[in-house]
């Protein structure tokens, strides 16, 4: 393997690993993609990262490195979209363990460059919140960004820091994004949206599926998360830059922090400290509140009225598009339920289905309440 490539946040950030792989070196040799375990409650209902013991069957690549193959499987309760990856994709998917802190990360990555001797080392983030100090209300995931860019500032070898869609993940405001952009790399196209398109089919992350969606040519005003944060898409959106990484890291207070940490906890701690806030908490307490939620049937009588309703008050907020995640939650649904609502929508209504994203039509009647 020629290039690895390090999923800064993980979940999303590895699916965009493939296409730019794809993109910048071609599909004839893979890629070591190294990522986290960390998924979205409806994935994953446990808070927080896996580590290895949270699986069987991985494959072990150096004493600190394991690699998730497709016949690994997380032990229940936990759960994972890497063994379907690995089993979709060609690339060799290794595990992220950020329970040993970022030493423990800078571990895993002298390991690996030592066993693969790689021509080049991707850092890719979309959307750009490697970049924040910390203290941004808008920021509401800085943990795992901080973890992977204090390592990879820690080895010695040269590592790229790569933004893909500046401004998708809603972190941070696009402009300040784009002030803190270097080069242009590339820009997504359609083609290069071929190798994960069957994975955006069922992969739950907004943030690359509106970077699809932007190398497709979806424009306009894109609806997420459980609160409707609205994303603008535009021409910015399949753009991928290189940003300077000892520059991130001067800017990032909190990867500055968790350097020297030997703990998960320990990294919390410092989140809570500066960011006022640790996102695994956020999942805990979600998860708290989840727990014993039974899902409603899916019944299209009771679905569709309520959709027609929640499309209408859409476009009157000037939104355009919204992901299968937050049309989830603004049906007051499951978030169990995605994959079934979005057969349910894809079946009645295909004509509004721009993949990944639902389009909010803008030329039926406003329904009668």
């Amino acid at each position: 393997m020629k290039r690895l490539i390090v999923a800064a946040g993980g979940g999303g950030d590895a699916v965009a690993a493939a296409m730019l792989h794809a993109a910048l070196y071609g599909d004839k040799d893979q890629a070591m993609i190294l990522t986290y375990a960390w998924d979205r409650l409806l994935i994953d209902p446990v808070p927080g990262p896996r580590g290895p013991d949270n699986f069987t069957g991985l494959h072990q690549l150096t004493p600190a490195v394991w690699a998730v193959p497709a016949d690994a499987r997380p032990i229940a309760p936990a759960g994972s979209t890497l063994p379907r990856l690995a089993a979709e994709l060609p690339h060799t998917f290794a595990l992220i363990d950020p329970h040993h802190g970022a030493e423990g990360i800078t571990r895993q990555l002298e390991e690996l460059i030592s066993h693969l001797s790689p021509e080049s080392i991707d850092l890719l983030d979309v959307g750009g919140d490697i970049l924040a100090r910390g203290d941004e209300p808008t920021l509401k995931s800085p943990l795992a960004d901080a973890l992977t860019l204090a390592a990879c500032c820690q080895v010695n070898a040269p590592v790229r820091l790569l933004v893909a869609g500046p401004g998708l993940d809603g972190e941070l405001p696009p402009d300040e994004v784009r002030g803190l952009l270097d080069t242009l790399i590339h820009t997504f196209t359609a083609k290069d949206v071929e190798p994960v398109g069957s994975i955006l089919e069922w992969h739950p992350s907004e943030a690359t599926g509106m970077l699809a969606a932007t190398a497709r040519g979806v424009r306009g005003t894109c609806e997420v998360r459980d609160a409707g944060l609205p994303i603008a898409l535009t021409d910015e959106g399949p753009t991928v830059h290189e940003v300077d990484l000892d520059n991130a890291l001067a800017r990032n207070q909190l990867a500055r922090a968790v350097m020297a940490t030997e703990t998960l906890t320990e990294a919390e701690a410092h989140s809570r400290e500066i960011c006022g806030h640790s996102e695994i908490d956020y999942e805990r307490n979600k998860a708290a509140g989840l727990k014993g939620q039974q899902p409603t049937d899916l019944v299209p009588q009771s679905v569709l009225p309520r959709l027609d309703k929640f499309k209408a008050e859409a476009r009157r907020r000037g939104v355009t598009h919204t992901t299968f995640r937050h049309l989830t939650e603004a049906l007051n649904l499951n978030g169990t339920q995605r994959e079934d609502l979005r057969q349910l929508l894809i079946s009645s209504r295909p004509e509004q289905y721009t993949a990944p994203l639902w389009r909010i039509t803008t030329n039926d009647p406003e329904p009668t309440t």
